[in-house]
C-alpha cells in the first residue's frame, strides 16, 4: 500500500512503467509504479496503477529516450490530417507526477504503424509499417518535436503463405548496437531489411548484402542484438521459431542456426510476438500468443547458439510484448486478450523469471517500457 511519504515522493524516484494499448476499451498510455520488497528471495512485486498518462488514440507501441525523458508512439489511426496513414506522437514526461504531455506529431508515412525506436542520439526515430509494408525515418527536434520524414522505403512483393505473405508487412525497425545499420523485419517478405543508416541526414542506403531471407513461410516478426553486437537473433512470427545470426558489424547477418520458440510437448495454434535480449548477453526471452508462455534461452557466447531452459507461463491470453528493465531486475509481460499485466523478477544468476502471482489491470496492453529513476540504472 501506498504510504502518505511515497505519495509526496515525486514519481521521477520511482520505477515505472509505460503501457501502450490498442482498440477495445482502452484510452491511451497507461502508467503504473513498480513496487518492490527490499528482499531478493522475496515474491512481493506490484504494478501500482496510476491511470491513464496520457489519452491518444491507439498507442500500440511506444518507445522511451531514457537520456531526454521522452516517450514516442507509434499512433495506428486510419488517417491523419486528413491523409491515409498513421502518425508518430512524442510526449514529455512529468518528474512529479510521471502524466504525459503531447509535444507533437507527424505523420509516419504508411498505414497501420507498429513499432516505433530512436537512434543513441534521440535525433530520429524509426517506424515500421506493418499493413503498407515501409519503414520511414522521422526527425526529432531537440525540443522533442517529431518534424516531417527525411526517409521513406517502400517494400515490395510477398512469399508464400496466402494468408499472411500477398504483401510486404515491415514488422520492426531496429539499429544495430553501433547506430549504424537499421535492420527491418518484413513478415510479408520473409527477409530481413539491411540499411546503412546516415545518422546526419536521416537518410537509409541499402547495404550490402540488402536483405538476409528467412524461409518461406517463417514470417520474420522481431529482432535483437546482444550488447557486444556479434550475434543477433530473429523470431519468425508465423512458424514460431528463432533463427541466430552472426553479425559482421557491416550490415551482413548470416544465420547459424534456427530452433522453436515453443516448448516441445506443444503443438497447437500459435505465434510468436516478442523478443529480447537481457542486458547481460547471457540469455534471450521470446514469448508466445496460443501457448501464452515466454520462453528463456541461454547464449553460448563464443558460437551464438541457443540453449533451450524453461518456459514461464504468462497466467493470460496473447502476450504480445514485454519489457525488461534497464538494471534486468525485473521484467512486465502485457497479456492483450486478457487485458492484465504480469511483473516478474528475473533471477540474476541464471536468468529465471519469477512471477509475483499478482496481475495489474489494463485493456488491451501491447506494449510496456521501463522508466527507471532520475540518476539511475533502474
Amino acid at each position: 500500500m501506498q504510504t502518505e511519504a511515497d505519495s509526496r515522493k515525486p514519481l521521477s524516484a520511482e520505477t515505472l512503467v509505460y503501457v501502450g494499448t490498442l482498440g477495445g476499451e482502452a484510452k491511451g498510455i497507461y502508467y503504473y509504479r513498480l513496487q518492490t520488497d527490499k528482499l531478493e528471495v522475496s515474491q512481493n512485486i506490484t504494478l501500482v496503477p496510476l491511470g491513464l498518462a496520457a489519452e491518444t488514440p491507439n498507442p500500440n507501441f511506444i518507445e522511451l529516450d531514457l537520456k531526454h525523458r521522452r516517450l514516442f508512439a507509434a499512433t495506428r489511426v486510419d488517417t491523419f490530417n486528413g491523409k491515409p496513414g498513421g502518425a508518430v506522437s512524442s510526449f514529455s514526461i512529468d518528474p512529479a507526477t510521471g502524466k504525459l504531455t503531447l509535444l507533437g506529431q507527424s505523420a509516419s508515412m504508411g498505414i497501420g504503424p507498429c513499432w516505433v525506436s530512436i537512434d543513441d542520439a534521440g535525433r530520429f526515430a524509426f517506424v515500421a509499417h506493418y499493413n503498407s509494408g515501409g519503414v520511414a525515418v522521422i526527425p526529432v527536434a531537440p525540443d522533442g518535436k517529431p518534424g516531417p520524414a527525411t526517409d521513406f522505403v517502400q517494400h515490395s512483393g510477398k512469399s508464400v503463405n496466402p494468408d499472411r505473405q500477398t504483401g510486404p508487412h515491415a514488422h520492426c525497425a531496429v539499429l544495430d548496437p553501433a547506430n549504424r545499420f537499421l535492420f527491418v523485419c518484413d513478415l510479408g517478405l520473409d527477409k530481413v531489411m539491411a540499411y546503412h543508416f546516415d545518422g546526419e541526414r536521416g537518410k537509409l542506403t541499402p547495404a550490402d548484402p540488402p536483405f538476409t531471407a528467412t524461409k518461406p513461410g517463417a514470417g520474420p516478426r522481431h529482432i535483437a542484438f546482444l550488447p557486444n553486437g556479434r550475434f543477433a537473433y530473429l523470431l519468425n512470427e508465423i512458424d514460431s521459431t528463432v533463427t541466430s545470426m552472426a553479425y559482421d558489424g557491416a550490415g551482413k547477418l548470416t544465420p547459424i542456426e534456427t530452433v522453436s520458440s515453443l516448448p516441445g510437448y506443444y503443438d497447437g495454434p500459435n505465434t510468436a510476438a516478442e523478443i529480447a535480449v537481457h542486458p547481460s548477453g547471457k540469455w534471450i526471452y521470446a514469448s508466445n500468443r496460443g501457448n501464452n508462455t515466454v520462453i528463456l534461452f541461454s547464449v553460448d557466447a563464443d558460437t551464438g547458439k541457443l540453449t533451450y531452459i524453461e518456459e514461464q507461463g504468462t497466467g493470460g491470453k496473447t502476450p504480445r510484448h514485454f519489457g525488461i528493465q534497464p538494471s534486468a531486475k525485473h521484467m512486465v509481460i502485457a497479456n492483450q486478450d486478457s487485458g492484465t499485466l504480469l511483473a516478474c523478477r528475473i533471477d540474476s544468476g541464471n536468468g529465471r523469471l519469477k512471477p509475483s502471482g499478482v496481475f495489474a489491470q489494463c485493456p488491451m496492453p501491447t506494449c510496456a517500457k521501463f522508466l527507471p529513476p532520475v540518476g539511475e540504472k533502474g
